[in-house]
């Protein structure tokens, strides 16, 4: 296979480029389109407000796995803390980071097309990219924003294994690799995936078993290299066992939900990948065939290799296929080609499904709609928290309001869901029930309850918090959101206090 670095001449290059500043533009406008509606919303969404407040709490000097729980890998937090040390505690910081990444991967999805099509399909598949990233979940903050970047720039290091400098690009992308696993450990399949494809072209370079062991050991020791970084670093500081039982033991502690991988609604949900990936195999096959087959073939790799970190964990949750985005906007390509025998066409209908199931302007109503309600919630809740006392306890409800509200914490297991669902039972190192007696004996100042829980329950927690909210609290206000009815309760003896004028939005 011929060098794709040695292609283009260097008139064509400066062509080249004063042209995909055109592309450069229209994914930008993209990117601010698909995700700005959602810029400065508190609660578009559940994980991310726990990893903001954890990246927060960082720029304070505290840990995650020490001082507040989750098993997330460490890099993850540092992405959110490095946000809010340059932007400020507020929702903005880790949005407007998580639009740069995405249009840093829509970037890269154009550039891995542009060896397969032109200029204009590959603007679209960046775009279909960014649609279908926002399409499953990741439109504000979601780990899936952050590690795409890293997967997409392994994939175009290792594009072109005749590259002269194949080895130094293979060493570079396993290094990447190694901190993708620091964003969201389910990469893993995809990073053996590109290994092994990079080790394969190394052998067929110079067949030697001394030296395909060479190169992997060099592949490996990058790979795993962040993470023994971090796991080093917490037993400088003696807190290796808390890394450990968060990031390792967690994982296979938690019980897998009842619908186990697959569950009904996944038919449907899947349907926009479906169409791509199926729709560009037989394009490929029987409509217009890659000019490089041996580069498309590594891009349907890479899809498979991206299918496995969908389904890697126990349950899968819908808004995991966003790992799917990419490479199915790249196995796409012979189906969106404009020079191929559907001309356009195929390209403008697929952009055109994608707006529709966005449907923005819902989604922008119900974002304000939702901020709204928070702020309501926050509102009623900060005269009765402290800062020192009195705590906020979110059994469930939006972790941001611990910040909009200036209130304590009760608890390291910020995280609503670590306590109130049954499927963690095993996976937090302690009892759930235990410590929500814990917390409820140390009567916070304010409770937030939902109507409808987004998990399985644990049943003996939930009967611990309706004793103590039918003996001990009264409602103070209840808001609708993310199509749930959540509810604020205040300690009787502080239901009388009179109502801020404001909140603290630390």
């Amino acid at each position: 296979m011929t060098s794709l670095a040695m292609q283009r001449t260097g008139g064509t290059a400066r062509k080249i480029a004063r042209a995909d500043w055109l592309a450069a533009a229209f994914l930008l406008l993209v990117t601010l389109a698909v995700r700005g509606i959602w810029f400065g919303d508190p609660v578009p969404d559940f994980d991310e407000q726990l990893y903001s407040f954890i990246g927060w709490r960082m720029t304070e000097g505290e840990l995650p796995f020490v001082d507040w729980w989750d098993r997330k890998p460490f890099g993850l937090f540092a992405i959110y803390a490095m946000a809010h040390g340059l932007m400020g505690p507020g929702p903005l910081a880790y949005q407007a980071l998580g639009a740069f990444s995405a249009l840093g991967g829509a970037w890269l999805v154009y550039c891995l097309a542009r060896d397969l099509v032109d200029r204009f399909s590959a603007a679209v598949a960046g775009a279909i990219y960014l649609a279908l990233m926002a399409a499953y979940g990741s439109y504000s903050g979601q780990s899936e924003i952050f590690f795409m970047p890293f997967m997409l720039g392994m994939v175009w290091l290792l594009r072109d294994p005749q590259h002269p400098r194949f080895m130094a690009r293979a060493l570079l992308a396993m290094l990447l690799g190694g901190l993708a696993l620091q964003v969201k450990y389910t990469v893993l399949p995809q990073c053996l995936l590109l290994g092994g494809w990079a080790l394969f072209w190394r052998w067929r370079a110079r067949p030697s078993f001394a030296g395909l062991f060479g190169d992997a050991f060099a592949f490996t020791i990058l790979g795993v290299l962040p993470t023994v970084c971090v796991a080093l670093g917490y037993a400088t500081i003696g807190h290796f066992d808390e890394w450990l039982f968060a990031n390792v033991t967690s994982f296979f502690e938690r019980l897998p939900a009842p619908q186990g991988r697959w569950a009904p609604s996944h038919w449907l949900g899947v349907g926009p990948i479906a169409v791509l990936v199926l729709g560009g195999t037989y394009a490929a096959v029987r409509l217009q065939p890659p000019a490089r087959r041996m580069l498309y073939m590594f891009y349907c790799l890479w899809g498979f290799a991206s299918l496995a970190t969908v389904l890697l964990p126990g349950t899968v949750y819908l808004y995991y296929y966003a790992a799917m985005a990419a490479p199915a906007a790249l196995i796409a390509l012979p189906l969106i080609d404009r020079s191929g025998p559907l001309g356009i066409a195929p390209g403008l209908f697929l952009l055109a499904i994608c707006s529709v199931i966005l449907a923005l302007p819902d989604r922008y109503r119900e974002s304000l709609d939702e901020r709204g309600a928070a702020d309501r919630l926050a509102l009623a809740i900060a005269p009765h928290v402290g800062e020192n006392g009195n705590c906020l306890w979110l059994f469930d409800g939006p972790t941001a309001l611990y910040r909009m509200t200036g209130s304590c914490v009760p608890t390291r297991f910020v995280y609503p869901d670590h306590l109130n669902n049954a499927l963690e039972v095993r996976a937090l190192g302690i009892s759930q029930e235990t410590e929500v007696a814990r917390i409820l004996a140390a009567r916070p100042g304010a409770i937030v309850t939902a109507d409808a829980p987004m998990t399985m329950q644990n049943e003996a927690a939930t009967r611990l918090v309706e004793d103590a909210l039918a003996q001990d609290y009264v409602p103070r206000l209840t808001v609708p959101m993310h199509g749930r009815n959540l509810t604020a309760w205040v300690r009787r003896d502080r239901a009388g206090d009179k109502p801020s004028a404001g909140f603290t939005n630390r």
